[in-house]
């Protein structure tokens, strides 16, 4: 678990520079998530440290289709996917270091809930991601833009950095209709700015 959280720091630090903080948060029942903070052309970017420590999975064996929401995946115990969560803010018009917390109850839910986080999937935290914020979920995009995956040797899955865009709750609705690729193609079409931690939603009309 070390030898990983290590090559993910490193990777982390590769691509973003040297955090200038970081915090740890400890969940009962599950390991310590750390959450790392990077500064640097006008947004901060936050990214977890821990969760990737295991492989996600379902405890429960259950088979995929039985009642299982469709942004669920299940995966093999062993070698089953890893991923770090990641989400970046433009400073100076929220508190938006009172996400750390929410990231890290995010960043617990594998273990918590035994479930996989993919991209397409909706999180909800079910309070607002940091005071004033319009938001208590985001949309998982996928993985290999901001920070490339990070490979591990076999059998292990490698390690797959997942940015997080947060969804206000008419958004979040429509999502669940529409499907996580429609609300991306609108927030482009529409020059959302994902980043503003006080934005409005988008039309939905």
């Amino acid at each position: 678990m070390s030898d990983v959280l290590a090559l993910v720091e490193a990777r982390l630090r590769t691509a973003l520079g040297e955090p200038d903080a970081r915090a740890a948060v400890t969940f009962l029942g599950t390991d310590r998530i750390e959450v790392l903070r990077f500064a640097g052309d006008g947004v901060v970017r936050y990214a977890t440290l821990g969760m990737s420590a295991h492989p996600m999975t379902d405890p429960s064996g259950a088979a995929p289709g039985l009642g299982a929401p469709p942004s669920v995946v299940f995966a093999d115990p062993v070698a089953g996917p890893r991923a770090e969560l990641l989400i970046t803010l433009r400073p100076g018009r929220a508190d938006i270091d009172k996400v750390l917390r929410p990231l890290a109850v995010l960043a617990a839910s594998p273990q918590v809930e035994g479930v996989v986080v993919a991209p397409g999937a909706s999180l909800d935290t079910g309070e607002p991601l940091w005071p004033g914020a319009g938001f208590t979920s985001v949309l998982v995009a996928a993985s290999g833009g901001l920070v490339e995956d990070l490979e591990l040797d076999a059998p292990l899955d490698p390690v797959r950095f997942l940015p997080l865009l947060p969804m206000t709750p008419n958004e979040a609705a429509w999502k669940r209709v529409h499907g996580a690729e429609a609300l991306q193609e609108r927030w482009l079409a529409q020059g959302t700015d994902l980043r503003d931690p006080l934005r409005g939603g988008a039309d939905l009309t």
